[in-house]
């Protein structure tokens, strides 16, 4: 072996250790700033799964402060003195006064099975008593018929969501009254509000049944 060579490998040979701790430092560098990189990871994760429950309880808290909201501003229909129909009375039906409108209100119990828009036959004897009293009383009115339900979430239902099913109710309810009772087609208006016109607010199975309704509102036309 020459010389250079020879001092080359002997100085290489010196330095071995210093090279294989240099090496070891740097790998443990390495695995602390990848340590430090989870940590940072797992805490930024947990105080957004935090931020994500806060803002969870912040939306259920609006939803139902709008609820409420929507249930003082709308109200139940109150029946005024001296104002009685008895054919309404007999089928219980609902109805009175709101806004200076007057208002049947028609429980989905007494028309509907859940989750469907299929008209029952106490629904349809429903509807005749209500058509008695629309034409017997309002015969230059125009009714407006509006689908509502309360906000339980759509779950076996073949409709996609409450407003689709609160429409269709509501034109379950006008081809009744059109085609079964008489009632002109050109003095009434469909509507399908889903949850978002509650009477009352949804924080129990009694204040939920009232919201699952059809409302005919008369407006008088002079």
């Amino acid at each position: 072996m020459k010389w250079n060579q020879l001092t080359f490998v002997l100085a290489l040979a010196a330095c071995a250790p210093t090279l294989s701790s240099c090496t070891g430092m740097q790998y443990k560098a390495a695995l602390d700033e990848r340590d430090a990189e989870n940590q940072q990871l797992r805490s930024d994760l947990a105080d957004t799964k935090g931020e994500n429950r806060d803002l969870s309880a912040q939306r259920d808290s609006l939803e139902t402060a709008l609820a409420e909201a929507n249930a003082r501003l709308l109200g139940e229909p109150q029946k005024q003195p001296g104002q009685n129909f008895s054919e309404l009375d007999a089928e219980g039906i609902g109805y009175g006064m709101r806004d200076g409108r007057m208002v049947i209100s028609i429980p989905q119990e007494l028309t509907f099975a859940a989750g469907k828009a299929e008209l029952s036959a106490n629904g349809k004897k429903a509807l005749k008593a209500v058509a008695k009293t629309l034409v017997g009383n309002y015969p230059k009115g125009e009714f407006w018929i509006e689908g509502h339900t309360d906000n339980d979430p759509i779950s076996k239902s073949k409709f996609a969501t409450n407003r689709d099913l609160s429409l269709a109710r509501a034109m379950a309810v006008l081809d009744c009254l059109v085609n079964d009772c008489k009632i002109p087609d050109s003095r009434c208006v469909v509507a399908g509000w889903g949850p978002h016109r509650p009477v009352m607010a949804n924080d129990s199975k009694t204040n939920k049944a009232k919201n699952r309704r059809v409302e005919i509102i008369v407006e008088t036309v002079k």
